[in-house]
C-alpha cells in the first residue's frame, strides 16, 4: 500500500485517509480546508488503495453498478493501515473517507479501538448487510461524523437510492449506543465537494475529542 502525508510533520494528532488517484488529485486542497476549519495542527496519511471495490469492502457483494463485484478485501487493507499506525504516547488517531473509504472507515471503527473518531462522508452505507453488522457489534470509538448529500438517494439505481434511508438508520444505531455522533446534510448528489465534504468530516472528529 502506498502512503502519502501531508500536513503538520510530527504532529500527535493524524489522520487516515483511504484515497484513490481522484482523491489525490485534491488532497493538498483538503489538508488546506481541514487546517482552516479546525485550527488545528495535524498530519494526514493518505493511504492509497489498488483496488478500491476489492480492498474497501468488509464483506463480498454483488455489483451495483458496472459489472464489478465488491471483493471483501477490507480486513487486509485495514492490517496494513494498522501498520501505518504505530501506538505512540500521546498520539491520537482518526479514520475517515469518501464514498466507500466512508464505509470502510466506519466498520474499521467495529474491528479496532486505534481510532478516536471516524469522519464518514457520504458513506455508501446502502452496502448491503450493514446496518445488521452494526446491530450485532460494538463501535470502538468516541465520535463519529456522518454527512450525505440531499440528492444522493435521487437515482434510478434501486440499492443505490436507499442510501438516505440507511444513513438515517445507522445515525439512530449508534446513538442508541450513546456514540458522540452527528448526521450533517450537504446540497448536491454523491459527486460534489467531495474534498470539502470529508475536510468538514475531520475537521468536526478532531474538534470535538
Amino acid at each position: 500500500m502506498k502512503a502519502y502525508e501531508f500536513g503538520t510533520p510530527g504532529s500527535d494528532t493524524v489522520l487516515v485517509q483511504p484515497v484513490d488517484r481522484y482523491d489525490l488529485e485534491n488532497i493538498e486542497k483538503e489538508v488546506l480546508l481541514i487546517s482552516e476549519y479546525s485550527g488545528r495542527n495535524f498530519r494526514l496519511i493518505a493511504a492509497e488503495a489498488e483496488d478500491w471495490n476489492r480492498d474497501l469492502s468488509p464483506w463480498n457483494a454483488p455489483a451495483v453498478f458496472g459489472a464489478e463485484d465488491f471483493g471483501g478485501g477490507a480486513a487486509e487493507t485495514l492490517g496494513a493501515i494498522l501498520e501505518l499506525c504505530p501506538s505512540v504516547q500521546g498520539r491520537s488517531y482518526y479514520i475517515g473517507g469518501y464514498s466507500l473509504a466512508g464505509l470502510f472507515a466506519l466498520w474499521a471503527a467495529f474491528r479496532t479501538d486505534m481510532f478516536r473518531g471516524v469522519a464518514a462522508a457520504s458513506p455508501s452505507v446502502w452496502f448491503p448487510g450493514l446496518c445488521d453488522y452494526i446491530r450485532e457489534n460494538t463501535i470502538k470509538t468516541e465520535s463519529v461524523y456522518l454527512s450525505l448529500g440531499d440528492r444522493e438517494e435521487k437515482t434510478r439505481n434501486p440499492v443505490m437510492a436507499t442510501v438516505g434511508a440507511r444513513i438515517k438508520d445507522v445515525y439512530g444505531l449508534l446513538r442508541e449506543r450513546n456514540v458522540n455522533c452527528v448526521l450533517e446534510w450537504n446540497e448536491g448528489n454523491h459527486f460534489r465537494d467531495a474534498h470539502i465534504r470529508t475536510a468538514k468530516a475531520f475537521s468536526w472528529v478532531i474538534g470535538n475529542n
